[in-house]
């Protein structure tokens, strides 16, 4: 049967968006008012600014090699086969796992405003669950449906999220936005590494690239259209938010901060209608990041980085790390807490799109790049890394230390998993 390109321009932009907005706005705003107040737009905009030096890497070897595995693809070409590049797509396959689980416990909670507040916690749990169950229902019926799915999720939501800026924008208060109130340059800085987990999605493009029809043409116009898009979208709601709710509020509101900025000007009807928005982003962003991580769980094992187990083909179909994606989800999302979930997927990603962009620069000649670009990026992630390094250093060891567990643990897993099991990394033609 031919194979036919359902992936489009905008399918694939949407794709970017749900998977971007949905850790950003939604799951981390809090986080980012507490480390960077005021400035918190500021953050946003240079986290933006290294994701679209990474994207320029992700465009030209997404577009030379164009595979469902995106960046798994990416490594392997420019490190070959070693226990560097499987160690470092084990660590990315285990950031979409983290990240997934963060999205669908948002998801719950938000869910949870809906219920009488006396309502049972088990509620959360079902939240959970079914999100997760729902959307890898439509992830298996196929990469159309993925897409269809996101473009009508991702306008609606933007729809909101625009709604809720053009309002909030006729009630801000000058004051809150005085120069006067912005933090140390260092908390600026803290708070971009932070935030660059919500930029992390738009890596999910180039997961579509083997459904596109022009891969060449569309894949980099999807990538830098998805994380323009979302940076503007970022600052115009944080800037409203600020304008809206006083530092302190958005602290203490967390997951639901948006909803809390837009109750003094839409009252408990704006709380709701935000509230949905935040249901529709969180839902997006499963839906794409799922996508990605099973194309990336598939990748992986099929060229011999972790167990046939993930390669296996259910009902005859190639969703073979589907399935086995979202039940490792599902156990972390209904049994952890992921409190710092956010500081641990920003390092993760600094760290694999910074090793993306040294394979890049073994690979420029290939690709057409410019080296100058490629090293300005791999500079950009190397710093932010340190600095976030820095920060955890000084606000969270226990969390350092886990993020030093997961990352020697990736790779011990390779070198151990390879040397029981004799397969080997199967060599990109």
């Amino acid at each position: 049967m031919k194979n036919k390109k359902s992936i489009g321009l905008w399918s694939a932009v949407s794709i970017g968006i749900g998977g971007m907005i949905g850790a950003g706005i939604f799951s981390i705003l809090g986080l980012s008012a507490q480390i960077a107040g005021h400035a918190m737009y500021l953050s946003f905009i240079i986290a933006g600014l290294i994701a679209l030096l990474c994207t320029y890497s992700y465009a030209k070897l997404g577009s030379t090699y164009p595979s469902a595995g995106g960046p798994v693809e990416f490594l392997v070409k420019g490190f070959g086969d070693n226990i560097l590049s499987g160690g470092f797509n084990i660590l990315l396959w285990v950031g979409y796992v983290f990240a997934l689980a963060l999205y669908a416990k948002a998801f719950g909670g938000y869910a949870m405003t809906f219920l009488p507040p006396d309502a049972p916690s088990l509620w959360l749990n079902i939240f959970i669950t079914l999100i997760i169950l729902v959307f890898t229902g439509i992830n298996f019926v196929g990469a159309k449906a993925v897409g269809k799915s996101e473009i009508f999720i991702v306008v609606t939501k933007v729809a909101i999220l625009f709604l809720f800026v053009v309002t909030g924008f006729f009630f801000i208060d000058p004051s809150k936005l005085s120069f006067s109130n912005l933090p140390q340059t260092t908390n600026i800085f803290f708070g971009a590494a932070i935030v660059f987990l919500a930029y992390e999605g738009f890596g999910l493009i180039t997961n579509t690239a083997e459904e596109m029809g022009n891969p060449k043409k569309t894949l980099p116009r999807a990538l830098f259209l998805a994380v323009i898009i979302t940076m503007i979208i970022y600052v115009l709601v944080s800037l409203t938010v600020l304008g809206n709710l006083p530092i302190g509020d958005i602290i203490g509101a967390k997951d639901y901060a948006l909803a809390a900025a837009a109750e003094p000007f839409l009252g408990k009807i704006g709380f709701t209608f935000i509230a949905v928005a935040a249901l529709f982003s969180t839902s997006s962003a499963i839906n794409a990041t799922l996508y990605g991580g099973a194309n990336v769980s598939y990748t992986i094992a099929k060229h011999g980085e972790l167990p046939k187990i993930f390669e296996r083909k259910i009902w005859g179909r190639s969703t073979e790390g589907l399935f086995l994606t979202s039940l490792v989800v599902l156990f972390f999302a209904n049994f952890l807490e992921l409190d710092g979930i956010a500081m641990l997927g920003s390092a993760s990603f600094l760290l694999i799109y910074g090793a993306v962009n040294i394979s890049h620069l073994k690979l420029y000649k290939k690709t057409g790049a410019k080296p100058l670009i490629i090293i300005i990026s791999i500079i950009s992630c190397i710093a932010f890394f340190g600095v976030l390094t820095f920060y955890e250093i000084n606000h969270s060891p226990v969390t350092l230390l886990i993020l030093i567990l997961v990352i020697f643990g990736c790779f011990i897993f390779e070198w151990l998993y390879r040397g029981l099991s004799k397969r080997i990394i199967k060599t990109r033609k």
